[in-house]
């Protein structure tokens, strides 16, 4: 089965049905050709286009610029090219990192110019790169000894020099295309330095300076994805003084910015709050309880946009041809007026008939892909599949379902179910490789558990997308309070998995009876909800009234929110009001 994406609309008009939509008339200039909405990550994660991110930043980064090329809307992602990736591999039962090296050239890219930018007091080429599609480009920046992504520490002197580098080296690209930023969205406070490269040219071409930063203010969003401002990285200023102010023109800007300081360091959130008027969370939850402060210590109003998929991408191409032909979702991945009562006649047969075919395509990914230990999985259409495809970090804890291997042996025995885990260890993180050899010990231990549960290595998008379509049940268990959206458990959702999870992150856009969810003041109450919704989900697999009434009640409250052409009008409508 082959899963492609499919981005095709029947005829302009509808392109223009979608701009009458979010256009307003008080937008300084609208979008256009050479006013492209402009889209600035330090991650992209886009594997057809060769550039391979950590996470959910570079995932929502390439899910951005896909819906915008379906949608006709003019946009300019930039982002750093990284010429050399980490790749997970195992050997005699140990992970570990290798550094593989990419060339731009293999996957479409041109080389444009180059650029120069002063870090530590040398002179620095940065090549610039595009990929052109229908209305959008990637438009990367690159140089030979640029690193991986996240190489280094998050404080240190290579991260400040990958970041300045995307920032200023960024901005000249786009000049150098020709192209002026309709609107700068900043993803995360790693981007803050194409705003100050945009300040200080307005600022030395001769514009007032506080006219200067009233024009950037009001022309950049500042998209946050952490919860905890304390958890930003802050640099010295020495570290500015070799790496940022000799970029800077402007007398004016280089006062502006070296006033931010305090102590002799500053903390890229508190700047990024002040040069950007517009500030959006990606969840309602995270809107509302995302604890920031600008430097006069008044709390930040972040405006909640919940991420959204490229739903053609991450669902099976059956299973959105079945929501289009039920008039559940229209040709723009949105749902139709008609969706909760269609939705309502779902059947157990359709649903299980569409897994099938998932699981098919999951098989498919899995027999290049073994496992672990080198073994190559293989599953029949009605095995029960629970899978763990999140990043490996603290907050997320893939080890919870084996804090007591007993119940998790009894739930897989019981059902004849198998558990799928996979995620990566930033590089570096001893004390969560630590967590993942425990966990791969546990495994190993048991004769069972040796032939039910697997750990897939080396996660990346494929891998997640087949985990999607073709498993059965996802767990999303989150410490809640500390996702601040996630957007794996939407792919799920929309693939017609039933969602085990706590109520955090985007999951919170819904009600708590429309998933099993997962609850309890305690860790150990919650390990206890977490078996019980297992069960519960792995037995509605084997009734159909029960797999009807999940799915349905999922669908409903979810299907409006992963919606990624709704986070991109949402995106537009924001900007259009607010410019």
């Amino acid at each position: 089965m082959n899963f492609k994406p499919r981005h095709t609309l029947e005829n302009i008009e509808d392109v223009e049905e979608f701009y009458a939509a979010i256009k307003r008339e008080n937008l300084t200039k609208s979008l256009s050709e050479d006013r492209p909405y402009t889209y600035w990550t330090i991650e992209l994660y886009d594997q057809l286009n060769g550039i391979r991110g950590g996470g959910g930043l570079g995932i929502l980064a390439a899910d951005t610029r896909r819906v915008a090329e379906a949608m006709n809307v003019p946009l300019t992602l930039i982002t750093p090219f990284y010429p050399r990736e980490l790749h997970q591999r195992f050997k005699d039962g140990q992970s570990f990192d290798e550094s593989v090296p990419v060339d731009y050239r293999e996957f479409g890219f041109e080389y444009v110019d180059s650029v120069n930018i002063r870090c530590n007091q040398t002179l620095c080429r940065l090549d610039v790169i595009v990929k052109e599609f229908k209305s959008t480009r990637i438009l990367a920046i690159t140089e030979p000894n640029f690193g991986e992504l996240y190489s280094g520490d998050s404080c240190g002197d290579h991260r400040l020099y990958q970041e300045v580098a995307l920032g200023f080296g960024g901005y000249q690209a786009l000049k150098l295309m020709g192209l002026k930023p309709a609107i700068m969205q900043l993803n995360e406070v790693a981007t803050f330095f194409a705003a100050l490269a945009r300040l200080d040219e307005l600022a030395s071409n001769g514009m007032d300076f506080y006219e200067a930063v009233v024009y950037t203010r009001k022309h950049t969003l500042y998209t946050n994805h952490t919860l905890v401002q304390a958890a930003e990285a802050s640099f010295s200023l020495d570290q500015f003084e070799r790496f940022v102010f000799p970029n800077l023109k402007s007398k004016a800007v280089r006062k502006w910015l070296r006033d931010k300081f305090e102590s002799g360091h500053i903390r890229l959130s508190s700047v990024t709050v002040e040069i950007a008027e517009l500030k959006s969370g990606v969840s309602k939850l995270h809107a509302r309880v995302a604890n920031y402060h600008d430097l006069s210590g008044e709390k930040v109003h972040f405006h909640a946009i919940t991420n959204g998929i490229d739903v053609p991408y991450w669902i099976l191409p059956d299973t959105v041809e079945f929501y289009q032909n039920s008039k559940i979702l229209d040709k723009f991945n949105l749902p139709t007026d008609i969706y909760e009562p269609q939705i309502s006649r779902i059947s157990s047969e359709q649903i299980r008939e569409l897994k099938h075919r998932g699981r098919a395509f999951l098989n498919s990914v899995l027999a290049s892909r073994p496992d672990s230990d080198g073994n190559v999985l293989n599953y029949a259409p009605d095995d029960i599949i629970f899978d763990f495809k999140r990043r490996f970090v603290d907050y997320k804890r893939p080890w919870l379902p084996f804090s007591d291997i007993t119940r998790l042996k009894a739930i897989l025995q019981k059902h004849n179910a198998h558990y799928l885990l996979t995620g990566r260890v930033h590089a570096g993180d001893s004390r969560m490789m630590a967590r993942l050899n425990e966990v791969l010990d546990k495994i190993h231990s048991d004769d069972f558990l040796k032939t039910h549960v697997h750990y897939l290595p080396d996660y990346d998008e494929e891998l997640a997308r087949a985990l999607s379509v073709g498993s059965n049940v996802t767990i999303n268990i989150p410490i809640v309070g500390l996702e601040a959206c996630g957007t794996s458990w939407e792919k799920d959702v929309g693939n017609l998995c039933l969602l085990v999870s706590t109520h955090d992150g985007g999951v919170a856009d819904g009600p708590k009876d429309a998933y099993l969810y997962v609850e309890g003041d305690t860790e150990a109450k919650e390990i206890e909800s977490l078996y019980a919704r297992m069960e519960e989900a792995a037995a509605a697999w084997q009734n159909d009234f029960e797999l009807e009434f999940w799915t349905r009640k999922q669908l409903a409250a979810f299907l409006p929110v992963l919606s990624g052409t709704r986070m991109l009008k949402d995106y537009l409508d924001y900007l259009f009001k607010s410019a």
